[in-house]
């Protein structure tokens, strides 16, 4: 089977909206890794990162997260992570790998796009 890697964007309110789809690994990272740096080039520093229909993800997908997340809080920005407890398939795959390399608490998860998108921006903490 194979599976097809989609990244999408769109705008919801002052959120820039990426759905992210598929596997997210060393081949399809650098894609969401370049969408995400052009949000950002383009002046959009409050971000939503839709991974509920992310199906597998590995340690350059882990790895783009993080550099994500660095580069939007270098920019004062925003970056906020949809990460539903029961997503793509049996559970969101993406929650159970951050929370096994313990880096979850980094991120600011929310379960779906009005949870995500219902308040202003606010910063990242350290």
């Amino acid at each position: 089977m194979v599976v097809t890697f989609n990244v999408t964007g769109g705008e919801q309110g002052e959120w820039a909206v990426l759905q992210v789809s598929g596997e997210l690994d060393l081949v399809t990272s650098p894609v969401l890794r370049q969408r995400v740096h052009d949000e950002v080039a383009e002046g959009r520093h409050s971000l939503v990162l839709d991974l509920s229909e992310v199906l597998f993800c590995d340690s350059s997908g882990v790895g783009v997260l993080i550099a994500s997340r660095r580069l939007i809080r270098s920019c004062q920005g925003w970056l906020r992570l949809i990460l539903p407890a029961q997503g793509a398939v049996d559970g969101s795959h993406v929650n159970r790998v951050l929370g096994a390399l313990g880096v979850r608490r980094l991120f600011d998860v929310h379960p779906d796009l009005a949870s995500a998108t219902g308040d202003r921006p606010r910063p990242l903490s350290a």
